[in-house]
């Protein structure tokens, strides 16, 4: 019999990692991550009045809706088995204020939102925020007194308003605003309220990112901000401080992490995960979102092929799942599969 070996073959000891990709079949049987409609959670956001579906410029494909029609949008998501939506509100500007007081009404936008949803699609969890932005009148996430947000006071409120959200009907709260302590704060807050059963996605790691601008146009807050974040926000390129701060939120209580944005800090979901167990998300920022569909819209890239392969990427990085306003266009593809 004739001897084929080749030189490839005694360069890889007879070891060829094509062979696993030979066939779509193979390439199936051997691969190690899914994206499957259970990894989805869908950010929307609310605004005031009936009948509205108001599109955002800065996010292509992507609306603000009255709260019936986000009852519409809860339907349709719980349909295509999306679990979770979160929500966001974008309040009148004449109900925001220095202190965001507005977070404090148990009757406000998001919790009429929550507690419409949670009727008529009882079935699909809801996660709110508690940051106070979407209520202040300088778009920052807490209380400002004179140059400085302050901590402890926002802590308080944030408190407050998430006793509010789980009255609501909230499922999670998801606290972003980044405040030391809050997560202990929320926690006790809750049980003392008899929400032992409501969870805590911890905002872990929260960076001040450059990719944040498009939602703050969703939420109406981007011309409101005075100054920056980034006295409480993470620094980018900060990996440890992010791991310590988020081993905080875990000794507080927090039942599952989120790493804000995504895309630029897989090596921290990564991190995460391995250190600490917990249920680990990513949040697919605004800026993520619309980087993509606007090259996609340009013909640029395939759209559809790196909207999957970014969200692929977070699943290899140790990600239980991911929040992205690709949620329904996602759960469609994967529903023809």
């Amino acid at each position: 019999m004739q001897d084929r070996t080749h030189l490839v073959d005694d360069i890889t000891g007879h070891r060829r990692m094509r062979r696993n990709r030979k066939a779509d079949w193979t390439r199936r049987l051997v691969q190690e991550n899914r994206l499957t409609v259970d990894d989805l959670i869908w950010p929307i956001f609310i605004v005031p009045g009936s009948g509205i579906v108001d599109p955002i410029p800065a996010m292509p494909g992507v609306n603000r809706m009255s709260i019936d029609k986000a009852v519409e949008a809860a339907r349709e998501a719980a349909g295509l088995g999306i679990p979770a939506l979160a929500t966001f509100p974008n309040i009148e500007m004449e109900l925001r204020d220095e202190t965001g007081s507005n977070s404090l009404e148990a009757n406000n936008l998001i919790n009429q939102a929550t507690a419409a949803i949670k009727k008529a699609v009882p079935d699909i969890g809801i996660i709110t925020d508690v940051a106070l932005d979407p209520f202040t009148s300088h778009g920052h996430d807490g209380i400002l007194r004179g140059s400085e947000i302050v901590n402890d006071e926002t802590v308080d409120q944030v408190a407050r308003a998430a006793v509010m959200q789980a009255d609501a009907g909230a499922d999670i709260i998801a606290p972003s605003e980044m405040m030391d302590g809050r997560i202990g704060a929320i926690r006790m807050a809750l049980d003392a309220a008899g929400h032992q059963s409501v969870g805590i996605m911890s905002y872990a790691t929260k960076f001040a990112s450059a990719f944040y601008g498009p939602y703050r146009e969703a939420i109406s807050t981007g011309g409101l901000l005075k100054g920056d974040k980034k006295t409480y926000y993470i620094d980018p390129a900060n990996g440890t401080e992010a791991i310590r701060d988020a081993a905080l939120d875990v000794e507080e209580g927090a039942d599952m992490l989120m790493v804000k944005p995504g895309l630029p800090y897989l090596d921290i979901c990564w991190r995460m995960k391995e250190a600490f167990g917990l249920p680990t998300f990513a949040y697919q920022v605004s800026g993520e979102y619309t980087q993509i569909k606007a090259a996609a819209m340009n013909g640029w890239i395939d759209g559809e092929r790196a909207m999957l392969e970014t969200l692929l990427s977070f699943k290899r990085a140790g990600c239980d799942g991911v929040l992205t306003y690709f949620a329904i266009e996602v759960a469609k593809i994967l529903a023809k599969r």
